[in-house]
């Protein structure tokens, strides 16, 4: 074949081959074009922003744990006999000593006078013979065994004065009547109970803490009751004592709470929140623990300028009350979205539709925050 008769095909080549190429481009450019009127139209994202507030927050060890009396008597009946008389009822306060109850006591009075009786008597005989042994009438020996005799009557006339001393019921610690279990003409055999005194001051929590918090907990610390039954009303307390072993069993080791309530809501028995602060940080930085994002390794923050959002990674300190300290990362000027920030990226462009109901509930929840903060110290 001669070489002009291929001219025609090869032309033709060449035309297909460049106008599949401006095909190309045109699409490329539409794509590009596509591309960047997508990221015009693209709208920005609603947000809720705030700032940072100051404040005391602290670090708490927080447990749970029965509230219990530190001193828990049953009264008994240490001799045996009538009940005449009751002079408390449940609820009353007594003190140690005070008479709660008496019993007839008459066997143990006749005990106790006819004692006083055989010992006068020999009292007297005793005298007599003392002058005896002065004009050499009777033997030293003798009046020795009578001292001895009478020096053993003493003490059988003090035994039953002992005794009839128990026909009054006594209370043997401060407390109040919580309990009783008797009634006016019982006759009680000895060791029967009588009343129940509970102490209230102080009442006692004994929590049992794992052994990582060993060194973080030490006597004399402050504590928070919160108990629920009285609509969350908190109590101040201590810890007052630590055990210094742990169980190997399980990994604990007992501290034991005091709290004083001279109003006497609290009442043994009662369930009960416990915080032990152990550490405090004066007017630390602190955002809403909602607005943090927690990943592996990392709690970043997204931070508003120029109505873009930033995605900036922070350290965190204590936490308490929904709050978190803030040690490195943000400033005090900084605005950081609060509410919305679970769609957004690192650059992208944000409205801020913070309303006046938002502020306000915002404020006073940062007001709240801040006083359940303060009451725990």
């Amino acid at each position: 074949m001669k070489p002009w008769l291929k001219w025609p095909g090869l032309v033709l080549a060449c035309i297909l081959l460049a106008a599949c190429q401006q095909g190309e481009k045109q699409e490329e450019s539409a794509e590009s074009e596509s591309a960047e009127e997508s990221e015009k139209e693209s709208p920005a994202i609603p947000v809720e922003t705030s700032t940072a507030t100051r404040g005391d927050i602290y670090a708490s060890y927080s447990g749970t744990a029965p509230v219990e009396a530190i001193a828990d008597a049953t009264v008994i009946a240490k001799v045996g006999g009538e009940v005449r008389k009751i002079y408390v009822e449940e609820g009353d306060a007594v003190v140690a000593g005070q008479i709660l109850a008496r019993l007839d006591g008459d066997r143990l009075r006749l005990e106790q006078m006819q004692t006083e009786a055989n010992l006068a008597k020999l009292q007297r005989d005793y005298d007599r013979n003392v002058d005896l042994i002065d004009r050499g009438l009777i033997s030293a020996g003798e009046i020795e065994k009578l001292r001895f005799e009478m020096e053993a009557l003493e003490a059988t006339n003090r035994l039953a004065k002992l005794q009839l001393s128990y026909a009054d019921i006594r209370a043997p610690i401060d407390g109040v009547v919580s309990e009783r279990f008797i009634k006016v003409g019982n006759t009680l055999n000895i060791e029967a109970p009588t009343f129940q005194i509970t102490s209230f001051n102080p009442l006692v929590s004994y929590l049992h803490v794992p052994e990582r918090e060993f060194r973080r907990i030490a006597p004399g610390q402050d504590a928070a009751l919160v108990i629920d039954a009285l609509g969350g009303e908190l109590f101040r307390a201590t810890v007052a004592r630590v055990s210094p072993v742990v169980d190997p069993t399980t990994g604990t080791f007992k501290i034991t709470i005091e709290v004083s309530d001279k109003t006497r809501q609290l009442k043994p028995g009662m369930f009960a929140r416990i915080n032990i602060v152990y550490d405090i940080h004066a007017n630390a930085l602190q955002v809403p623990r909602s607005a943090l994002i927690d990943e592996i390794g990392t709690t970043s923050i997204f931070v508003v300028e120029d109505e873009v959002a930033h995605r900036r990674e922070v350290e965190t300190g204590f936490t308490g009350a929904g709050l978190v300290e803030i040690v490195s990362g943000l400033s005090d000027s900084d605005v950081f979205v609060a509410i919305g920030q679970g769609g957004l990226k690192d650059g992208s462009k944000v409205v801020v539709i913070n309303s006046d109901e938002t502020s306000e509930s915002a404020a006073s929840n940062e007001a709240a925050e801040e006083s359940g903060n303060s009451v725990e110290k």
